[in-house]
């Protein structure tokens, strides 16, 4: 697929994203949530699989596409809530994101495969789709993970790191214990690994 097309697909995913109400700060500037999340997901897949197919790229992309147009708080606040709200939402992202690819003429082939991978089907079985909850699990402990150690209880945040761990493949397990951390971060990631 020519590159100008995956160029505007991925324009279209931010100016969708850049909708988002959530912001956050950074470097002294207010970014929509979702627009920097995604923008942070393509750079972490270029370094991580720089060969990535043009349907793991959009993936990637669109990955939280216009999540807060379903809030978590509108399911019941529990287990089965949770899973039910990420269900939907994985749904929800690959319908809105099959929306954008029709309108830029891409063919049903690409589209379908960007709406598999979307819904993390066959993961640890699909090689794109690893790639992708590996990307994912990265971007969590590159630009999240050290703001989230602030807010939780040292039980939770270790649960937390093992239930990411066992995600991952080997080469995302590489990936993320070459990232820099603080030494709470990574002594908290230490001691889940050793549990």
């Amino acid at each position: 697929m020519a590159p100008i097309q995956l160029s505007e697909a991925l324009t279209k995913i931010d100016q969708a994203n850049a909708n988002d109400p959530n912001h956050e700060i950074i470097e002294g500037q207010s970014i929509p949530k979702e627009l920097i999340y995604g923008q942070r997901m393509t750079q972490t897949i270029n370094t991580f699989e720089p060969n990535a197919s043009v349907a793991l790229q959009i993936a990637a992309r669109a990955q939280h596409i216009c999540r807060w147009e379903i809030p978590r708080e509108t399911y019941p606040m529990d287990r089965v809530g949770y899973l039910k709200w990420r269900e939907d939402l994985k749904k929800f992202h690959a319908k809105k994101t099959a929306g954008i690819l029709t309108e830029i003429g891409y063919d049903k082939e690409t589209i379908e495969r960007v709406s598999f991978l979307l819904q993390k089907k066959k993961l640890k079985k699909d090689i794109e789709t690893q790639t992708l909850e590996d990307v994912i699990c990265l971007v969590f402990l590159n630009f999240y993970y050290e703001g989230f150690l602030i807010k939780h209880e040292e039980e939770k945040i270790i649960d937390i790191l093992q239930k990411t761990w066992r995600k991952m493949s080997e080469k995302g397990h590489k990936a993320a214990l070459q990232l820099s951390y603080s030494d709470k971060g990574l002594a908290l990631i230490k001691k889940a690994l050793a549990e």
